[in-house]
């Protein structure tokens, strides 16, 4: 299993602090006859007017080496395979990629980047590592 990244707990908290009952720390998923993925968090939240609560899966990722670059297409293909296995294991459970606030406002408003959560319907939580708080979450 891959080590946590450096916000895990602090995004797990955040969660929290919006009602989320985190269900697997991480949530593993097969991936049909090829290895099994670790991803960071699962967690459910009930719905007040439903009986079935919404579940996520929440990828995190601090985003601080040298190349954002070269991290976002790591990051984009771990969350792509992580994206079709979970859609075969627990198609319920929407993923998310969580980023950091500051890595957000930095990276991810050109025009270029836009283009790609969109074309993707990559959907992120964008937290605040200093508050331990969900600033944004985008479908």
């Amino acid at each position: 299993m891959s080590a946590r990244d450096e916000y895990h707990d602090i995004v797990r908290t955040a969660l929290e602090k919006e009602g989320w009952t985190i269900t697997h720390d991480p949530l593993t998923i097969p991936a049909r006859g090829f290895t099994n993925y670790h991803i960071d968090i699962g967690a459910e939240m009930m719905l007040a007017a439903e009986r079935n609560g919404e579940k996520i899966a929440v990828e995190i990722k601090s985003f601080l080496g040298t190349s954002f670059a070269n991290e976002f297409h790591a990051a984009l293909g771990q969350f792509l395979n992580y994206f079709i296995a979970l859609r075969a294991y627990d198609k319920d459970r929407t993923l998310y990629m969580a980023v950091p606030e500051d890595i957000y406002k930095s990276y991810f408003f050109n025009l270029h980047m836009q283009e790609v959560l969109e074309e993707l319907d990559l959907s992120l939580i964008v937290f605040d590592p200093t508050e331990e708080n969900i600033v944004k979450w985008k479908n």
